[in-house]
C-alpha cells in the first residue's frame, strides 16, 4: 500500500490505532485551551502530526475518520474536497446508517473511495486487535487496508453502505439499554438500602442461555402477561419516583410491555413466529389507526 495513512480526529481510539509514522489532525490542534495536550497525543504516539486537515490528506492513500459522533458528516464533507482521488476514506464513527450514507455521497462524489466501518469493541485494551465490520461497495479494499495497518479482526459486513453501522447501531440498544437499566436498578437498590439483597435475588434467577434463546424467552413473557405487567411496572415506577430516582428506563419499559401485551395474541413457539406474528399484529394495529 503506498502513500500516507491518515487519522482524521485523534481521541482515544485514534491513539489506539496509530502507529509511528502515521499522520494526524485533530480540529483540538486549532484551539489554544487544548492544542497543547493534542499535541502531546501526537507525540506519545510516535505519529506525524498536522496543523491542517490539508495537510493532512494530502497525499494521503487511507483516510481513517474517528471523530465524535455529531461532527462524523461534517468531516466527511470537508475532508472530501481535500482528498486525493481514489483515496479510501474509512468512516469508523458510530453513527446511524443514514449518516453514512450521507458521508459516502460527498466523499463518492469528490473522487474518494467510502468504506462503512463498525467499531464493535472498545479500542482500550485490544488496539488493532478489536473486531472491525465493514461494508460498501469498496469493503473488499477498505479490509485489505486495514489489514495492511494491522488490524487483525476484520468481518465483510455486506455490500451497502450503512450495513456495519446497522449492527453496531441496533446491538446498541441492547448494550446501553442493559447499561442504563443496571445504573437505574442500582441507583434505586442503593437508595433503598437492599443492594446486596437485589444482586442475590438477580444472580439467583439468571440463567445461562444464548441470547437468540433469552430473546425468545422474553417475547414469551411480554406477549402472554405484558398488559400485568405494565401494571406492575407502573408500581415499579412510583417505587423509584418514591426513592428520588427518575424512572426514565422503566416508564419505556411500561411502554414496551403494555405495547405488546395489548396485541391479546396467541405465543407461538420459536423465535421467528413469534416475530412474524408481532409484525402482523403491530401492522394491524397501525392500519386501524390510520384509519381512524
Amino acid at each position: 500500500m503506498t502513500g500516507a495513512i491518515t487519522f482524521i480526529g485523534f481521541g482515544e481510539a485514534g491513539g489506539a490505532f496509530a502507529r509511528p509514522g502515521d499522520r494526524a489532525f485533530d480540529r483540538k490542534t486549532t484551539h489554544p485551551s487544548t492544542r497543547a495536550a493534542k499535541l502531546a497525543d501526537y507525540e506519545a504516539a510516535g505519529v506525524e502530526g498536522c496543523e491542517t486537515a490539508r495537510a493532512a490528506l494530502t497525499g494521503a492513500a487511507v483516510v481513517l475518520s474517528l471523530v465524535t459522533a455529531d461532527q462524523a458528516l461534517e468531516a466527511a464533507r470537508t475532508g472530501a474536497a481535500l482528498l486525493e482521488p481514489g483515496a479510501l476514506w474509512l468512516d469508523m464513527n458510530s453513527v446511524a446508517p443514514s449518516t453514512k450514507r450521507a458521508a459516502a455521497e460527498a466523499i463518492e462524489a469528490a473522487g474518494g473511495r467510502y468504506a462503512d466501518v463498525a467499531v464493535m469493541a472498545p479500542a482500550h485494551p485490544a488496539r488493532r486487535a478489536v473486531p472491525l465490520l465493514v461494508a460498501g461497495p469498496h469493503a473488499a479494499d477498505a479490509a485489505a487496508a486495514l489489514a495492511a495497518i494491522g488490524f487483525a479482526r476484520i468481518e465483510v459486513a455486506g455490500p451497502n453502505i450503512g450495513d456495519a453501522a446497522a449492527v453496531k447501531m441496533i446491538r446498541s440498544v441492547m448494550v446501553k439499554g442493559i447499561e442504563a437499566l443496571t445504573a437505574e436498578c442500582i441507583l434505586a437498590a442503593n437508595r433503598a438500602g437492599v443492594t446486596d439483597a437485589v444482586i442475590a435475588s438477580l444472580d439467583a434467577s439468571t440463567k445461562a442461555r444464548g441470547w437468540g434463546e433469552r430473546a425468545d424467552y422474553n417475547f414469551d413473557r411480554m406477549l402472554a402477561h405484558g398488559t400485568r405487567r405494565a401494571a406492575e411496572m407502573e408500581e415499579v415506577a412510583r417505587t423509584l419516583e418514591d426513592l428520588g430516582i427518575a424512572p426514565a428506563m422503566t416508564r419505556a419499559t411500561i411502554a414496551r410491555q403494555r405495547e405488546l401485551g395489548a396485541l391479546g395474541m396467541g405465543v407461538p413457539d420459536g423465535l421467528a413466529a413469534k416475530l412474524a406474528r408481532i409484525e402482523d399484529g403491530l401492522a394491524a394495529r397501525h392500519s386501524g389507526e390510520e384509519a381512524a
